[in-house]
Order: structure tokens, then C-alpha cells, then sequence
């Protein structure tokens, strides 16, 4: 008998278990089917800090969610609809998040007594009522994986790294998802009996999901009706390592990253690593402070320069980011923003480096701030960070964080065409007939100086952290001239929001804005799609320019009775709103390490209505 097929909308679903179960590596195969299948989607990778938490234990909880669907969405879901639990601590770590009524996928394998143990439990949440209100499916799924893998010569232990892709079989049943893109990966991947292992244990877990008949029906999502074009699926750091990729083909400049390892930002020097062939140069520096002043070297010499760290690298950097502000040079650095202060919390995302960004350096040291606002926005938004670089020879911080570095989504690539030329301000020309090259002699549009390259005959000049006479570069300690050249430093920075877009909103003038910046755009533009329906008057507007703001931003904000900004930390935004413009703005602040839910927007705009 066919099993009937319900048609939804959309799904939320959530893999859960130990750090070295690889549920990473189960969503994300789930999340690239569902990608070639057509569905928009969002996802929200969410592991443990420690490297290796015991195994079985709250702390080792590794979980994935994704949020597909057959129309737009913005987020990965404020609860899932399915979770898949593969141990007891990843059960009662994430079951208070599965909605009522939902599907929980249990590996039964893995309660034993002293599986309960490892999770500080003391009564087993298959017996005590924990399930109650959801539509549980407990399954054997250790044993099974170990029968499926049997003839593969694997002993019990390496059998039991296959369960993940048991795990996989069984969604892909339940939710109409064909195996062969899997199929193909594991090929590529896996060799000898890994590989045959694998490929069985994933054919298990679906034949297993027929013949047993775990659920009385199954699901399917269709395609999103997308913008034609040519889709893939994308997360923020690959976006961002695109981004620097396309910058430096539209400048006609090579790229070099001085980086240094640091969660989560080291996705992006995996990524750029791969581009040699298109003039990408990448340098896994010893320290932050190495990766910074290489990126400042390559810099001078004439490269499109960029470095990428999170907000403990940032503050090792501090220093030579002044350097390159005071020299005039342009570099670009990303903060893949992460909870602090100090290490604090390495894989949970946060928003807390704006201020720090603003004014983490020492003395009057103003910097131009681009923030993206989502995975595929990333590329989008480096552009924009080395548009402002180049063009106006200045250091440029970028700002992503955790969520949008490890999160995905459908992403249309552009065509090259689209992608205006980034013009830069190298030049072999002497600039003063009437003596020696001055370095600081300014366009007067923008007060950007000329780029000479070292060893340029004729236009030699002195760099370095000391103040610089203006014009001529020379070292000076002539107070009107400090006073003169912060001046000009800053007015440079101000006069770049005459070269970027005004701010734009969804929705209409007056009743409540809710202003936002980086990655709460999801959170909040679905929270302000849900409001718009139920009749309030609500609107959204996005910040991807940070210092300087549009310049249209105050008077927009005084066409709203009120304005809300949620962001994930104590209220950073809300600050520099209140100083800048005299608002009364309501704050949301969130730091939990978590992403924002739409609820949580959604009833903050209920309540300031």
C-alpha cells in the first residue's frame, strides 16, 4: 500500500546527538539536496565550543536546523516541526524546542543506564512522560546500522559512525527527498569499505522507513517559485571568500588575506586558499598581529589586502588597524562576530563588536563600517567594504558573526556583467612639479590621496604610525597640523555616505519601525511581514552602513511615532542611534548566543504598538 503524501509548505527540522556524530555533516547534506530540489531554505549550525566534549554529555550536544520551504522565508525556523535525537543529551537539550504534535526521531540504542548517566538524567525520557504530546518513533538504530554495515568488514565502533547517514535515510523518506546527490558525495569522499558502509547505511535507513512503516504518512515540500536564474547554496563565509574573489577581478588587483585561525572566521581562509589561479595569494600568519601587519604590507605594495578574525583577534589587531587608518592605506577586516567578552563563547553568535568596531583603537582613529545582513548577502556587502577601500584609500570593517558564517541559503549568482568595475587610486604620476611627491595631497571630492606604489621612480615617501604633515607626509608634531589632519581623517570618513545609497524601509511611514543591522534581517523582516498581515502599522529597515549612516537616516527615523531595534547584545545600535539623532528608541537587546525568533520581535512590536 502507497503511503499517503501530505503537501506542506514548509518544514523545520533539527538533527541533534554527540559532537562526533556528524550531524553537521547530516544537515548539511539534507540542506544541499533540498537546495537542488528547488526549496528556498535556511539553515542555523549550532556545536559545542570545546573540541571534544565527553562523549554523551549536554556539552557535546552538535545540532543542525534547517528551514525549507516552497516560498520565501527568512529564517531557520523558530522551532522545528521534526527533531532527530541520536542520545538522551541531545533529546532533553532540544525537545523543549520541538513544537506540539511534532515528530521525534529517537536512536533507542543509546539509553542505557549509562547513556542516562553521561546526561545527568535520572529517569529515562522515553518512559517518564518527557514525549508526551509529540509523535515519537523510536527506533534501534545503532543495531541496525551495525546489521546494514555488517558485510563491509567494520568493527562496532567504526559501524557506529555510519548512523548519522541511517539517520539521513530515514528523513530523506519521510520528506520525499531523492539520495542520489548523497550518493554522489560519499563516492567522492570515501574510499574501500568506508564508502560501501556508508552508501549502505544510507540505503538502510530509507528501506527501513518503508518497510517498517515509521510513519503513517510522509511529506513533501515543492520548489520555490525563485527569480529565474542560476541558483547555489551558499553560506556567509563563502560569500564573503566570493565577494573578495570578485572584488579583485573588478579592480584588476591580486588579493592577499593575512589571517590568522580563530572561530568562526576560519571558514574564510579555507575558502580563499582555493583561488591561486585567479591572483588570490592567502598567508596563515603565526599570531592576529602578523596576519594584520602582512595584510598592511601587501597593502603598500599594491594589492587588494584583506584580513579576517573574530572579535578576540579584532582586539589583537587594534593597534595596526590605527597604522593602516593613519598611513591611509586600504585594507579590509572582517569580524565574524562571536559571543565575549574575551574568548567567551566561540561557536555562539553575536552582535557585540559595533562599538568596538567604532572605537576599539587607541586616539581619534574613524574607520568606515559595512555590515552584512544575511549568508548570500555576504558577497554583496565585501564588495561594498572594497569598493569604500580602494576608492577611497581608507581600512574598512566588515561585519558578519557566527550565524550568517555557518548558516546557508539559495543564493542567485550574478551575472558578471552586473557587477560594476571597483576603480582604485594607484598612480605613477608625479604630483608637485615644484618639488618632492606629496603623499597626502587629496582629491577634493573625496579626500582620498593617491596610491604610490614602493619603488615608483620619483614618487618616494615616507609611511609609518607617526602623525604626518599634511601633503607632504613628513613626520610632524605640530599641534594645528594633528588638529588639521584628524580633521581631515574624519571628514573623509563622513563624506562617504555622499557615495552610498540612501536608506530604504518595507513598509509604510509612521506607527512603529523596527531598525535593525546584520543578521537579526531575517528575524525581523518576517516578524514585520507577520504584523503587515494582521493589520498593524509596522515597517523594516536594514542598516548595511554603519559609520557613516545614510545620509537620509535621521529624517527618516522622524517620520515614525516609534522605533524599535533587536539586536544581539545590550543595546550598541540604540546607543549610537540616541547620540547621533536625540531618539527615544526602544531597545531589544539579546545575548544568549542565540538568534533571534520572530515571536520574540513579533511581540515586542505588539507590545510598543
Amino acid at each position: 500500500m502507497q503511503t499517503p503524501v501530505q503537501i506542506r509548505e514548509s518544514v523545520v527540522i533539527r538533527f541533534a546527538g554527540d559532537s562526533g556524530d556528524g550531524m553537521q555533516l547530516t544537515g548539511t547534506q539534507f540542506t544541499n539536496t533540498s537546495a537542488l530540489l528547488g526549496n528556498d531554505l535556511a539553515t542555523f549550525p549550532d556545536f559545542p565550543a570545546e573540541i571534544r566534549a565527553p562523549a554523551g554529555t549536554r556539552a557535546g550536544v552538535s545540532g543542525f536546523q534547517l528551514h525549507f520551504s516552497s516560498d520565501d522565508i527568512y529564517t531557520p525556523g523558530d522551532a522545528p516541526g521534526v527533531l532527530v535525537a541520536m542520545n538522551p543529551a541531545a533529546l532533553i537539550k532540544n525537545i523543549g524546542d520541538l513544537s506540539g504534535g511534532g515528530i521525534c526521531i529517537v536512536n533507542t540504542d543509546k539509553f542505557g543506564d549509562r547513556d542516562l548517566a553521561k546526561a545527568d538524567l535520572t529517569s529515562n525520557p522515553l518512559e517518564d512522560g518527557t514525549l508526551d504530546g509529540f509523535r515519537t518513533i523510536p527506533i534501534r538504530l545503532s543495531t541496525l546500522v551495525k546489521d546494514a554495515v555488517k558485510p563491509h568488514g567494520l568493527n562496532a565502533k567504526e559501524s557506529d559512525r555510519c548512523k548519522n547517514f541511517f539517520a539521513l535515510g530515514l528523513t530523506y523518506w519521510m520528506f520525499n527527498r531523492p539520495m542520489e546527490t548523497t550518493q554522489t558525495w560519499i563516492k567522492g569522499k570515501f574510499k574501500g569499505k568506508y564508502l560501501d558502509a556508508n552508501l549502505a547505511a544510507l540505503q538502510a535507513g530509507y528501506n527501513y522507513a518503508i518497510t517498517a512503516e515509521i510513519h503513517h504518512e510522509t511529506y513533501d515540500v515543492k520548489p520555490a517559485k525563485l527569480d529565474p536564474g542560476l541558483y547555489r547554496n551558499i553560506t556567509g563565509s563563502e560569500a564573503v571568500g566570493l565577494g573578495f574573489v570578485t572584488a579583485g577581478l573588478k579592480s584588476g588587483l591580486p588579493v592577499f588575506l593575512g589571517s590568522y585561525p580563530i572561530t568562526p572566521a576560519s571558514d574564510m581562509l579555507h575558502v580563499l586558499s582555493k583561488y591561486k589561479h585567479v591572483g588570490v595569494s592567502t598567508f596563515q600568519a603565526e599570531d592576529e598581529i602578523a596576519a594584520v601587519c602582512a595584510a598592511i604590507g601587501a597593502a603598500y605594495g599594491g594589492s587588494l589586502a584583506l584580513t579576517t578574525t573574530s572579535g578576540p583577534g579584532l582586539a589583537l589587531k587594534g593597534e595596526a588597524v590605527g597604522l593602516a587608518m593613519m598611513v591611509e592605506l586600504p585594507l579590509v577586516i572582517v569580524d565574524a562576530q562571536r559571543g565575549g567578552p574575551s574568548t567567551g563563547l566561540p561557536t555562539k553568535t553575536e552582535q557585540s563588536d559595533l562599538l568596538f568596531a567604532m572605537y576599539g583603537r587607541n586616539g581619534e582613529s574613524p574607520l568606515p563600517i559595512v555590515a552584512a545582513a544575511t549568508p548570500s548577502d555576504c558577497f554583496g556587502a565585501t564588495i561594498e567594504a572594497c569598493r569604500i577601500a580602494l576608492e577611497h584609500m581608507v581600512p574598512v570593517l566588515l561585519l558578519t558573526d557566527g550565524y550568517m558564517a555557518n548558516g546557508a541559503e539559495p543564493w542567485q549568482i550574478p551575472s558578471a556583467d552586473s557587477i560594476s568595475a571597483i576603480h582604485h587610486r594607484q598612480t605613477t604620476e608625479h604630483n608637485n612639479p615644484d618639488g618632492d611627491y606629496l603623499p597626502y595631497k587629496r582629491n577634493p571630492e573625496t579626500l582620498a590621496r593617491m596610491w604610490a606604489l614602493p619603488g615608483t621612480k620619483g614618487l618616494e615617501h615616507r609611511v609609518g604610525g607617526l602623525e604626518k604633515q599634511d601633503e607632504t607626509g613628513h613626520v610632524s608634531y605640530d599641534p594645528a597640523n594633528h588638529q588639521l589632519m584628524t580633521n581631515i581623517r574624519q571628514d573623509k570618513v563622513e563624506r562617504i555616505a555622499d557615495h552610498i545609497p540612501l536608506q530604504e524601509t518595507f513598509g509604510a511611514d509612521g506607527g512603529t519601525l523596527v531598525l535593525g543591522w546584520g543578521s537579526t534581517f531575517g528575524a525581523i523582516r518576517q516578524a514585520v511581514v507577520a504584523g503587515q498581515a494582521r493589520g498593524w502599522d509596522v515597517a523594516h529597515a536594514h542598516l548595511r552602513h554603519l559609520n557613516p549612516f545614510p545620509r537620509n537616516l535621521g529624517e527618516l527615523l522622524a517620520r515614525y511615532d516609534r522605533v524599535i531595534i533587536p539586536e544581539m547584545n545590550m543595546g550598541q545600535l540604540n546607543k549610537l542611534i540616541r547620540a547621533k539623532f536625540l531618539l527615544d528608541v526602544v531597545s531589544l537587546p539579546k545575548v544568549t548566543g542565540q538568534p533571534f525568533k520572530v515571536q520574540e520581535i513579533l511581540a515586542a512590536i505588539d507590545a510598543n504598538r
